[in-house]
């Protein structure tokens, strides 16, 4: 009598607390992808690469990566990395709104990077299709 009761509470557990539901459309729920692809705005990027030539060991080389939301939903930038620790990119604050332009900053330091470099700035946010990488590229010469 006890394994029938414990075996009943067992399966009315795990029918009453369904914690893998999966959303649904006939009650009116949306997945993350639909919620991405309605919430999404498209991006116009008017700087890809910057290559800053040659520069001296130890420099910083600081460039504003430019672009523009040409959607008609606000433009939010959740995260901005590089390919690298010497690379430090900051995103903007705020929401970019819709016919806006900003930029995200990027400063490279040159300590320890003799010789030619090429980092990859990667931007997640809600454009759609998504930012592409974003290059910055130059050679680094020795300190004499």
């Amino acid at each position: 009598m006890k394994k029938y009761v414990l075996f009943l509470l067992v399966v009315i557990t795990f029918v009453c607390c369904d914690v893998h539901r999966k959303d649904k459309v006939a009650d009116g729920t949306l997945s993350m992808a639909e919620i991405a692809a309605k919430d999404s705005t498209t991006v116009q990027i008017i700087d890809s690469a910057y290559n800053f030539g040659t520069t001296t060991e130890g420099e910083k080389v600081t460039f504003n990566f430019r672009f523009k939301n040409s959607g008609n939903k606000p433009l939010v930038i959740t995260n901005t990395s590089a390919s690298c620790g010497c690379t430090v990119p900051e995103k903007p604050d705020k929401p970019v709104m819709p016919g806006e332009t900003a930029f995200i900053k990027v400063v490279f330091n040159s300590k320890g990077k003799v010789g030619p470099n090429q980092k990859t700035i990667t931007v997640t946010s809600n454009a759609n299709p998504a930012f592409p990488p974003l290059l910055l590229r130059g050679e680094v010469t020795a300190l004499k």
